[in-house]
């Protein structure tokens, strides 16, 4: 399997000319669903399962599981962001530096899933409140220089769970052969 294949197993995130409520309903879904897919991936893994690297170069999966709340919990602030303020300057972080942190690198994944799986509650009942027009507001993302639309970033944050996912049971898939 080739570099990309890897790096991108169910492809870059490719955002619908149209995002109706049925889209949106759909993304949804997706985060909800999401740690009870990581906790059925991880269950039962060992630590030499989850140091392994998912791809060459590529984190291991103890820090993949690790780095899915704290994105999320970013995304989550971002989102409180744009529906409290108009069209704020979001604050960009250092996501490779944080999966370099002793606690990503050699934590215990029950913490991270946990923690995705209360920020996931949370976050879809805050989801569930917002109207199709909310979908339109915007932040700033200063390190892509754009505004971006909630629509987008749900999409995107949907895909982002399903693209680690995918890392995870990929590369335990390949392990076990």
């Amino acid at each position: 399997m080739n570099i990309e294949a890897l790096q991108y197993p169910i492809g870059k995130f490719d955002m619908p000319d149209v995002v109706d409520e049925a889209q949106i309903k759909a993304w949804v879904e997706d985060i909800d669903a999401l740690p009870n897919q990581i906790k059925a991936a991880t269950e039962g893994l060992t630590r030499e399962d989850l140091d392994q690297c998912y791809r060459p170069g590529g984190w291991t999966l103890r820090q993949v599981i690790h780095h899915l709340p704290d994105s999320h919990m970013n995304a989550y602030i971002r989102f409180k962001l744009a529906i409290t303020e108009e069209v704020p300057v979001i604050r960009p972080y250092e996501e490779q530096l944080w999966a370099e942190t002793d606690e990503a690198k050699y934590g215990n994944i029950k913490m991270s899933v946990d923690l995705l799986t209360s920020l996931h509650h949370r976050w879809v009942i805050f989801l569930s409140t917002l109207k199709p027009e909310d979908y339109r507001r915007k932040y700033i993302h200063p390190a892509v220089g754009k505004e971006l639309t909630l629509a987008y970033m749900l999409g995107s944050y949907a895909w982002h769970g399903k693209h680690h996912l995918a890392h995870i049971t990929n590369a335990i898939k390949n392990e076990k052969g």
